[in-house]
C-alpha cells in the first residue's frame, strides 16, 4: 500500500512540475529520470530480476530518445554532435540490457552526468537570452 501510494505521489508531483516548467526545466527533469532509471537498472541487474531491468532501461531509452528528439539540428554541429552521442548511449543500453553490462550502463550514467552538469551551468540571462531569440523567430519558447 505505501509504494503505491508513493508511485502515485511521484507521477502527481512530476505532472505537476512539467506543467509549469519552462523547456530548459523539462530536460532537466528528462535527463534526471534517464539517471534515475538506469540506477534502477542496476539494482535490477543486481538481484537479476529480468522484467524491472527491462522496465527501467525502456524508460531510459525513451528518455533519451525524447532528449534527441528535442534536438534542433539546424543549430549545427554541437547538436549533431549531440544526436550521435545520444544514439551511441542507447546502443549502450541496448548491449547492456542483452549482456546484462553494469559497465555499459555506468558508463551511460557518465556520459550523461556530463551532458547534464553543462545543461544545470545555463545562467539564467543566457536562458532568457534563448527565449527571446526563439520568440522573435515566432518558434515556441
Amino acid at each position: 500500500m505505501y509504494h503505491k501510494s508513493l508511485q502515485i505521489y511521484k507521477t502527481q508531483s512530476v505532472e505537476t512540475d512539467m506543467s509549469v516548467a519552462d523547456p530548459h526545466r523539462i530536460i532537466q527533469m528528462m535527463m534526471q529520470g534517464v539517471l534515475e532509471n538506469l540506477a534502477l537498472t542496476k539494482g535490477a541487474m543486481s538481484r537479476r530480476d529480468l522484467e524491472a531491468k527491462s522496465t527501467y532501461i525502456s524508460k531510459a531509452q525513451s528518455l533519451i530518445t525524447g532528449l534527441q528528439n528535442g534536438l534542433d539540428l539546424s543549430q549545427g554541429e554541437i547538436a549533431e554532435n549531440l544526436y550521435a552521442l545520444y544514439d551511441y548511449m542507447k546502443e549502450r543500453l541496448w548491449t547492456a540490457s542483452i549482456k546484462l553490462d553494469i559497465d555499459a550502463v555506468d558508463e551511460v550514467v557518465k556520459l550523461m552526468v556530463t551532458i547534464k552538469s553543462g545543461w544545470d551551468q545555463i545562467s539564467e540571462t543566457d536562458k532568457q537570452q534563448a527565449y527571446t531569440k526563439r520568440s522573435e523567430l515566432g518558434e515556441p519558447k
